[in-house]
């Protein structure tokens, strides 16, 4: 954000273009000049005209298009000599979210595209495509009975699209291992509040805001989710939970038998328990979003405007700033302004020629 732009400090990177504007200071000169020569021979008129009514005459007349040529083109060899300005950036802390990324069997569940976990990853891919990475950070971690971090804090997207690349077909949870078959979301939010702590002891405190965003069916919880949510609310970091699957839900499918003459069991179904994830939203501070209800694209953005909200500031940064388009701006603003006083065709072939002058000095700028 813009705060100030320090008129003392402008410097011309060209300084040898303004002796040019002696030919705008003469011009000026010649222009008041002639103005007092209108104004003198306006009283002369009054005084020596005699008419039944009396007779008005415009102050500049057509010499107003004159001024705003003389001042478009003082501004176009300020263009030329390119000012520079130091000016005072007020910079906003970016935004750390820890991503926790549900790895239990019934994501394996096929009521969505693919299968749960791959619409998550296909949903998790947009997330990261949606930060500025300029100062935000990502971390994931995966949980079922068990969790198992997968990217700590970092600000290289690199990083996390490699894992995401890794886990695009598959939960590394393996659906034979009895610690797949359960969601303990207490181990989930403590493994993320586990990543910041460790990022804070290796770089110190971090201004940006940070928030969890649980990515779940929010099927068969265990643990003591109340505690966690506490844990992360007095560490001021809202838990945003993206619900996956449908109400109708799908049947998970089966492990390979631990033995070759194991009985088999029932299927299992899992449905989208949109209740209980709803409810960890409100009491995490945060809200639930759905995939398939809303865009990707929409869920991502409100999950990083609504975090980026809460960032602090990383104070006030002095920079640098290029002030020819200002000049050029207003050159072509004056020109435009003549147009309404021009009068004579001589001035309509002389304000189409300033124009390509201006085109001709904005090509060389820029090119």
């Amino acid at each position: 954000m813009l705060t100030g732009l320090d008129v003392n400090t402008i410097r011309f990177a060209e300084p040898t273009y303004l002796w040019l504007l002696i030919a705008p200071g003469a011009l000026t000169v010649v222009w008041v000049w002639q103005l007092a020569r209108r104004r003198r021979d306006a009283r002369q008129y009054r005084q020596h005209r005699r008419l039944p009514v009396r007779e008005r005459f415009p102050i500049f007349g057509g010499l107003m298009f004159w001024l705003c040529l003389i001042v478009s083109s003082a501004l176009t060899i300020l263009a030329l000599a390119r000012p520079t300005a130091e000016i005072s950036l007020l910079r906003t802390a970016g935004v750390d979210l820890v991503i926790l990324q549900d790895g239990s069997a019934s994501m394996r569940t096929r009521d969505v595209a693919g299968d749960r976990w791959q619409r998550s990853i296909r949903f998790l891919r947009t997330l990261g495509e949606s930060l500025g990475w300029k100062d935000d950070r990502i971390a994931m971690a995966l949980f079922a009975h068990i969790a198992a971090p997968q990217v700590r804090l970092t600000k290289d997207p690199n990083t996390f699209f490699f894992f995401l690349d890794h886990l695009n077909q598959e939960s590394p949870f393996r659906m034979e291992d009895d610690t797949t078959w359960d969601t303990n979301i207490e181990l989930g939010i403590a493994w993320g509040l586990r990543l910041i702590e460790r990022d804070e002891e290796l770089y110190g405190k971090n201004p940006n805001a940070k928030a969890f965003v649980l990515i779940s069916d929010g099927q068969a919880w265990s643990g003591q989710v109340a505690r966690s949510l506490q844990l992360s609310k007095q560490r001021g970091l809202p838990v945003y939970v993206v619900g996956v699957g449908t109400s109708a839900g799908g049947v998970i499918p089966e492990p390979p038998p631990k033995a070759p003459n194991a009985p088999v069991e029932p299927p299992l179904r899992s449905t989208l328990d949109r209740a209980s994830l709803a409810q960890i939203a409100n009491v995490g501070g945060g809200q639930y979003y759905e995939l398939d209800r809303e865009g990707d694209r929409e869920i991502a953005n409100k999950i990083i405007d609504a975090a980026r909200r809460r960032s602090g500031s990383r104070g006030v940064q002095v920079g640098t700033e290029e002030l020819y388009w200002r000049c050029l701006a207003g050159a072509a603003a004056f020109l435009a302004i003549g147009l309404v006083f021009m009068q004579e065709r001589v001035e309509l072939l002389l304000q189409a020629a300033g124009a390509g002058v201006a085109l001709a000095l904005v090509w060389s700028l820029t090119r």
